[in-house]
Parts: structure tokens; C-alpha cells; sequence
């Protein structure tokens, strides 16, 4: 598994979490997840201890990246999902779905250094794994729906905006 890929599970992992225990602040959110994460890997590993801390604080750093970002610009993402969403209320959605929906748009929209397809796919087996087979087809449609209102290449980096209003 990708560091990236990773990275976004857990990203997913503490904006699941996050939603359900907000009365921490993120940083102190992030202080229990990462201590649990670290319960959960305990084990001995095959790579040397500085080679496997280093990719860890790689895939961590991305991952507070990836989730700092949504909460940061989570008043500009959620309404564009409720707007290619028809007929969905966002607060309607699975968590799953609506987490790795906002993953993916954060991505497509500040991360230039991302294709957008990418963040679509990655979004797509996000939830597959944590949600269901169904789920990855309604992802897909939402996310392809907002893919094609940007105003950037979905194939490779490039400058992102928000979609134009009324392009679909």
C-alpha cells in the first residue's frame, strides 16, 4: 500500500472520528488518533526502525494535510457536494461516503500537485473498503459531476478553481 493511500485512509479514519467527538479541538483530536494508531501498530516490522519511522511521519503528515484541509475549507466543500449531489442532503449520506466525497474535493480543488482523477479513484476505493460496493458507484457519479466543472486538467496537475456555476 502507497503512503499516499495510506494516508488517505486515515485522514478518513479521524474525519469519521472527528464527526462524532467534536468537542475536541483538531489538535488534540489528532494527539488520541495518532496514540491509538500507535497501539494498533505495535508490531515488529521487516524495515529498518529509521526507514519505517520516516515513511510513517511521511504518511502522517500527509494525512493531517489531507484532513486539516477539509476542516479548513469545509464551508466551500460541502455545499458543492450538496450541489452535484441531486436529490442527496449531505447530512443524509453514509459518513464514509460523504468523508472520502470531501477528501477527494479538497484534493481536486487545493492540491494542484493531484490529478483529479486520482482523488476520484482514491475516493472511489476509500469507500468500497469502508462502506459498500454501492457506495463506490454513487461516489464516482458525485465526484466526476464536480470533476468536470473545474477549471483544470483531470489527468494531471495544473491550476484548480471552483466549477463554474451552472456547468455540469
Amino acid at each position: 500500500m502507497g503512503i499516499r493511500h495510506e494516508a488517505r485512509e486515515w485522514a478518513l479514519q479521524f474525519l469519521f472520528q472527528s464527526e462524532f467527538n467534536r468537542d475536541e479541538s483538531v489538535d488534540e483530536g489528532f494527539k488520541l488518533f495518532w496514540e491509538h494508531q500507535n497501539e494498533e501498530t505495535a508490531a515488529p516490522t521487516a524495515k529498518p526502525a529509521s526507514q519505517d519511522a520516516r515513511l510513517r511521519a511521511k504518511t502522517r503528515q500527509f494525512a493531517e494535510e489531507l484532513a486539516r484541509g477539509v476542516i479548513a475549507h469545509h464551508p466551500e466543500i460541502d455545499p458543492l457536494i450538496s450541489k452535484y449531489a441531486e436529490n442527496w442532503e449531505i447530512d443524509r449520506m453514509g459518513a464514509v461516503d460523504r468523508n472520502a466525497m470531501r477528501i477527494a474535493v479538497f484534493e481536486m480543488l487545493y492540491r494542484n500537485d493531484i490529478p483529479p482523477v486520482v482523488s476520484i479513484n482514491e475516493a472511489v476505493e476509500l469507500a468500497k473498503a469502508y462502506s459498500s460496493i454501492e457506495s463506490g458507484k454513487f461516489v464516482n457519479g458525485i465526484l466526476d459531476r464536480i470533476r468536470k466543472g473545474l477549471d483544470r486538467p483531470a489527468r494531471g496537475p495544473g491550476a484548480s478553481a471552483p466549477p463554474v456555476e451552472g456547468q455540469e
